[in-house]
């Protein structure tokens, strides 16, 4: 780490700020989903408890949604600021998704929101139902232009390059349908619904732990642990697969830095446990099990997968022991939550979950850990498609601004921690207050 580079500088600030700024979309986004199946079976069934659960979840969705907001909007200021060169490059494809995102989901969101959480009298049960619908929609949607974004940036598709050296879109469909993006998509999406979900059940937990709102509490943890299960599978089954075998087959060199594959080899092993030794260009200490890694890349037990020996050590990722270690804390926390899934879904079907206090307190500890999971995901995506920006197009050397200094950077970046502190206690107290007051205060409120 060099303190005088300024594009070390403009790398961290952007990531942390959108590191932070992601801890609020993957809760609305795996909200807004369950609001709309607690809002569908009380219109169905007629059972008023899940309206009232959809009062209080929907409260905390706004809170939510309205930091994501405000942590969003510095990171499209920072494509100019600290990013000039690379948007400069990329505007004519990126620009697209990302003004799409905010003029139509945005919204979209935004707009059936204010109605979800203060228009229930007068829209009636089935107008309120639509609004969760269509504020899901949006929520969704939204995700989608981001995420199609990023998979541009990961593997362009659907552009011409102009005469000043600059890309523009050529096909705004085949940008949509980018196969990357539709893949990335599903994992991302899979994972937002993954911490609602847990969320959910947490909260549930906390409920019957300490003896409130124990109706509520039970069907929190009804709807999170059958959702969070459900999803869980599917991120390890397809979207987990289908996303690994696209960087395998377009990103070799990622593969072999996530796995740490310093030689390439023939029945490749997977990697449970081990430490990257970037000196001696050897996994240290290594718990392997062989030809896994072939068979989930290639389906074939033998096949020979390449390693970061069949590339120039110019086209590695430049942190490869971080991309090894936040790749595998998403794999070891996603497994994790899915056994511990896994086993509340079959207490929830023997009638025991709502009495067995150790799985409670699972349940509710097991709260940051799909924040902690999708935060290691975003670092696989990004780190592992370094040292390019656009992948193959342009390296993240090019892309910053080099009139914006490491003095310039570092001090923005200390201003961008101290709000985001200060944001964080704010949203943390309002949040509890939410909790504290219960389902039963939401729908006291909206009776008014």
């Amino acid at each position: 780490m060099n303190l005088f580079d300024a594009a070390f500088w403009s790398r961290f600030q952007f990531g942390f700020t959108l590191t932070y700024h992601y801890l609020f979309p993957q809760l609305t986004m795996g909200l807004a989903l369950l609001l709309v199946v607690m809002k569908g079976i009380a219109l169905r069934t007629g059972d008023r408890r899940y309206d009232e659960a959809a009062r209080f979840w929907g409260r905390i969705f706004g809170i939510n949604f309205a930091f994501g907001v405000v942590t969003g909007i510095p990171m499209e200021f920072q494509f100019g600021t600290n990013w000039a060169a690379f948007s400069k490059f990329a505007g004519g494809v990126i620009g697209q998704t990302l003004a799409m995102e905010g003029m139509f989901a945005f919204f979209l969101e935004s707009s059936f929101l204010g109605l979800f959480l203060y228009g229930e009298r007068r829209l009636g049960r089935v107008g309120h139902w639509v609004s969760s619908l269509l504020v899901f929609l949006g929520s969704w949607l939204s995700g989608y232009f981001i995420v199609a974004t990023d998979a541009w940036m990961q593997h362009p598709v659907a552009y011409t390059t102009l005469p000043d050296g600059s890309v523009q879109l050529s096909s705004f469909r085949a940008l949509l349908t980018n196969p990357w993006a539709l893949w990335q998509y599903a994992h991302t999406m899979s994972g937002a619904a993954i911490t609602g979900a847990v969320v959910m059940a947490g909260v549930g937990a906390f409920y019957l732990l300490t003896g409130r709102a124990v109706e509520h509490g039970r069907l929190f943890l009804k709807v999170g642990v059958i959702a969070g299960c459900l999803f869980s599978l599917l991120q390890l089954f397809p979207t987990g697969d289908g996303q690994g075998r696209l960087i395998a087959e377009h990103q070799p060199t990622t593969l072999a830095a996530m796995e740490a594959l310093f030689n390439t080899a023939p029945g490749a092993p997977l990697v449970l446990i081990g430490q990257p030794n970037m000196a001696e260009r050897q996994l240290d200490n290594p718990i392997l099990v062989p030809g896994v890694l072939s068979f989930l890349t290639y389906r074939r037990w033998g096949a020979t997968v390449q390693g970061l020996d069949a590339f120039p050590p110019s086209s590695w990722p430049d942190n490869i022991p971080l991309l090894y270690y936040a790749y595998h804390i998403m794999v070891g926390l996603g497994t994790i939550m899915l056994a511990v899934l896994l086993v509340a879904v079959f207490l929830l079907w023997r009638g025991a979950l709502a009495r067995t206090r150790w799985m409670l307190w699972l349940l509710m500890l097991l709260i940051p850990f799909p924040y902690i999971a999708n935060t290691a995901g975003w670092m696989t995506a990004e780190i592992g498609r370094q040292p390019w920006v656009v992948y193959g197009l342009m390296r993240t050397a090019q892309g910053f601004s080099p009139e914006v200094s490491a003095g310039n950077g570092l001090f923005t970046l200390l201003g961008f921690m101290g709000m985001y502190t200060v944001l964080t206690v704010v949203f943390l107290f309002l949040v509890r207050r939410e909790i504290e007051h219960g389902p039963a205060a939401a729908s006291t409120a909206a009776a008014h």
